[in-house]
């Protein structure tokens, strides 16, 4: 490794990263940093699937409004730990960040249950969220820096997808927990939040083995530490698969430190074409999912009277579609491409809940057929979100990457995610199906919008290094801006 002009260091540690076969050791981090969709997944479940449990006099009470609002505030939490945690990861490293945040959503998954009124849930809800957004900064850095560039696209929309296996524990779970031979529905409820902390910590013990990403460790002077985690890597690898073909040459990977002032400058000016796309998808996803997802269970029971335990049921559907998309779709954004890829996902997913918005006001639909139209519309949304978080954690420089996924996270969660809930809380709570359909309709718009911009304006990433995509702060003359 050498330094080729001032701020620059140059190393071959990407390309060595980029060659590797896929192992058991690409395995073991992707299920490792993967958790923390499932556990959002658990925890946007739990509260959809037990919902209209909590509207009960003898739990909390809570009105259809109150139940938007405490999801609006885990968003709102999420949003500020994305923030606060996302400039953290990038100076004090994605490792540390993964650890300390994944302890926050414990403590705030575990107060929930105890919580004995409004106040004290939304308050544990908007914990809970602190984690779990300075989850996504941290860890959507380290996937990208660690998995070779051909399959860095399928396997973040897998791991984004797995939101939705915490989904399918969460349907799972409420149903268990709620059913009056087991807990009940006074009892449930809480018994539930209580597994989600005790899941957190299981995982906890599982991730402090994955390392420090190498790049990182560039960017920070730690070249000796880089060099001995992808030999490692390397000779492990090499166990399995036989002698890796040699690296030449080298590229640079790191530069200056970003300050606020150069974060705003590159996100801004120097690459604000990708910023506008970033900020499109990040806006449309999130408005489309929280505000769909975290009432899901008040569609069901206000529109469709299905009894409030069984609601977790309707979610399994739902939930398999979630998975699917991603899994079955993510290898098309590294053959055919991101852009048309994102165009294909985001305009069909915007289409689809048209349609079934104008026959849920039509009252065509009841509760199976709703929940098997939005399993279809979802398998193609599930993907279309996912490619969000990919597109903004691989389209800026190592040195801002962890800050620029939180922004995007934390500008579009904040403009679509916290509105969303607490919008369609309203909306559900006029008992007015038609306006529940015109919420719909504002959702698809802002899908299909986003999805024709990416097509015009997105970035060829596929199967590219990250240092190709953008380079250091520092050695930016070598790329054209965009």
């Amino acid at each position: 490794m050498t330094r080729a002009y001032p701020h620059v260091i140059r190393s071959n540690l990407p390309r060595r990263l980029d060659r590797l076969p896929w192992s058991s050791w690409h395995t073991r981090v992707a299920v490792a940093l993967g958790v923390a969709w499932i556990l959002d997944g658990l925890e946007v479940t739990l509260v959809g699937s037990v919902g209209g449990v909590l509207e009960r006099g003898d739990t909390l009470g809570l009105s259809a409004a109150q139940i938007g609002w405490s999801g609006s505030l885990y968003i709102a939490g999420a949003v500020l730990g994305a923030l606060g945690f996302g400039w953290l990861a990038d100076r004090l490293g994605r490792r540390k960040l993964f650890l300390v945040t994944l302890v926050i959503y414990t403590v705030g998954s575990l107060a929930t249950a105890f919580s004995p009124g409004f106040l004290m849930f939304a308050l544990c809800r908007f914990v809970t969220g602190l984690g779990i957004g300075g989850e996504y900064a941290a860890i959507n850095s380290a996937i990208d820096e660690l998995i070779p560039a051909r399959v860095r696209g399928r396997v973040n929309l897998a791991i984004n997808g797995s939101f939705w296996l915490g989904a399918a524990l969460g349907a799972g779970l409420s149903l268990l927990v709620l059913d009056p031979r087991v807990f009940g529905p006074v009892w449930g409820w809480r018994a539930a939040f209580l597994a989600g902390a005790a899941m957190a910590v299981a995982i906890l013990l599982v991730r402090r083995h994955v390392p420090e990403s190498p790049r990182w460790l560039i960017a920070h002077g730690r070249l000796g530490e880089a060099e001995r985690i992808v030999s490692a890597v390397e000779a492990e690898v090499e166990r399995r698969h036989g002698k890796l073909p040699p690296v030449t040459g080298e590229m640079p990977v790191a530069g200056r430190a970003a300050s606020l002032a150069m974060v705003a400058r590159v996100l801004l000016h120097r690459y604000r074409r990708r910023s506008a796309v970033g900020l499109a998808l990040m806006v449309a996803q999130a408005f489309f999912y929280n505000a769909i997802f975290f009432t899901y269970s008040l569609v069901l029971t206000r529109f469709h009277h299905v009894p409030e335990g069984r609601v977790g049921l309707y979610v399994f559907p739902f939930a398999l579609a979630n998975v699917l998309g991603p899994l079955l779709l993510g290898p098309l954004f590294d053959r055919i491409g991101r852009r048309r890829m994102m165009a294909f996902t985001y305009t069909s997913a915007g289409l689809g809940l048209a349609l079934s918005g104008w026959a849920f006001v039509q009252e065509w639909l009841d509760a199976r057929s709703q929940a098997w139209c939005w399993s279809a519309v979802f398998f193609l949304a599930s993907a279309a979100a996912s490619s969000a978080y990919l597109t903004v954690s691989e389209v800026f420089p190592l040195e801002m990457r962890a800050m620029a996924i939180a922004i995007f996270y934390a500008v579009g969660t904040g403009l679509g995610g916290f509105a969303g809930p607490a919008l369609f809380g309203e909306l559900i709570g006029t008992g007015s199906p038609a306006a529940v359909a015109a919420g719909y309709a504002a959702a698809a718009s802002l899908m299909m919008l986003a999805g024709i911009g990416a097509l015009r304006l997105g970035v060829d990433a596929e199967r590219r290094s990250l240092e190709e995509i953008a380079p250091p702060l520092g050695a930016e003359a070598d790329v054209p801006p965009r």
